[in-house]
């Protein structure tokens, strides 16, 4: 057996882990910090988006021109007034980019782009994009967007329960929160193929949070009919027990999702992958880092809530501290003993149980009878 799947078979089995219920506040904070840097970076610099939402004029030419990319960069930009966009297309021609560009407008500059380009004009293709076709664009992905969260927190509520359910929908705001801004302060176009990838991105997110639910949901059967585990240890061995199939997911989904960041985009220059694959690479990582460190804490926090739990972590808390009055060593329950057990907890629970229960022989004098 390779050593990673060593590791996940004594993960699974609990005689491994990491603590990742009690250090949920790390982890939360650094959720807030990355989300308020995302929001500020939305705030300040706003989303560069994509002409198929803002309008204008795409120009395409089937021969290669005269002068290069940069130089068609400048003469375009100052024929339009806006800032333009272009790019190398494989056959050597140019695709050039120019938002909120109208009719009359877009006849002007294919004529300029024709004498700078050195191209004849019937040898440009000029197409035009309404500002209404991409407001109605906006307004689908929105539609979508609301239609699969309330679906998403349907099904969970149904199929675990509400805490999951809400768990399940702050976790998926956090990572589109992150993806956005990710996307403001890198300045990447917002194209429909951005907006794909976020929706691909959703899935991949539930899929993971989904998979530690599950298990979660089979391990809390009968919870209060047992003393050994509290609600927060079981679902901290269930985040333990699928951390290594959500790493190897995650990493499996993210080595082909590089490959079209990183050379797809970065290499080659090919505009619509970078919109696909940013969102995607950006969306998939937060995805498996919310699945672990905030879905399933949330859930745990949301549970301690209830009266019976809290009643359970009491008893569990009693037994331990009376085991330790008395010598005995806990229970064989790994790693998972003392995660949800803090050192003040433990005294509380052992001063409780010294009141009520002394070793044999505590206050005797030795050879006294």
């Amino acid at each position: 057996m390779s050593r990673l799947g060593n590791l996940g078979a004594r993960l699974y089995r609990g005689e491994v882990g990491y603590d990742f219920i009690r250090n949920r506040k790390i982890w939360y904070g650094v959720s807030i910090l990355i989300t308020i840097t995302a929001i500020i970076g939305v705030a300040v610099g706003g989303l560069n988006m994509g002409i198929e939402f803002k309008g204008g004029a795409v120009f395409t030419t089937d021969s290669k021109a005269q002068i290069s990319t940069s130089q068609a960069t400048d003469v375009a930009t100052e024929a339009s007034g806006h800032q333009a966009i272009v790019q190398e297309l494989g056959n050597g021609g140019l695709r050039i980019q120019i938002t909120e560009v109208g009719t009359a407008k877009a006849n002007e500059i294919k004529e300029t782009l024709s004498e700078e380009l050195g191209i004849p004009a019937e040898e440009i293709n000029a197409d035009l994009v309404g500002p209404s076709w991409g407001e109605q664009i906006a307004n689908k992905a929105w539609t979508g967007l609301v239609v699969f969260m309330v679906l998403v927190v349907l099904y969970l509520a149904i199929a675990f329960e509400w805490r999951m359910a809400v768990a399940a929908l702050i976790a998926l705001i956090h990572d589109i929160t992150i993806t956005v801004g990710v996307y403001a302060l890198v300045g990447f176009e917002v194209t429909p193929g951005t907006v794909i990838g976020l929706l691909t991105i959703l899935g991949y997110s539930l899929y993971d949070t989904v998979v530690v639910f599950d298990s979660l949901k089979e391990g809390q059967k009968d919870i209060t009919k047992q003393t050994r585990f509290t609600y927060s240890e079981i679902a901290n061995r269930s985040i333990n027990s699928t951390l290594v199939r959500s790493i190897n997911t995650t990493v499996v989904a993210l080595l082909p999702v590089a490959g079209l960041l990183f050379i797809g985009g970065g290499v080659l220059g090919a505009g619509m992958l970078n919109d696909i694959s940013l969102s995607l690479f950006v969306g998939l990582a937060a995805g498996a880092y919310s699945s672990i460190f905030i879905a399933t804490p949330l859930v745990a926090d949301l549970k301690e809530r209830e009266p019976q739990m809290k009643a359970l972590k009491k008893r569990i808390l009693a037994k331990r501290a009376a085991a330790a009055a008395r010598g005995e060593a806990p229970e064989d329950d790994g790693p998972a003993y003392r995660q949800d057990q803090a050192p003040e907890d433990v005294e509380t629970a052992g001063a409780v149980v010294g009141q009520r229960q002394q070793p044999r022989g505590h206050g005797r004098t030795p050879g006294k009878r």
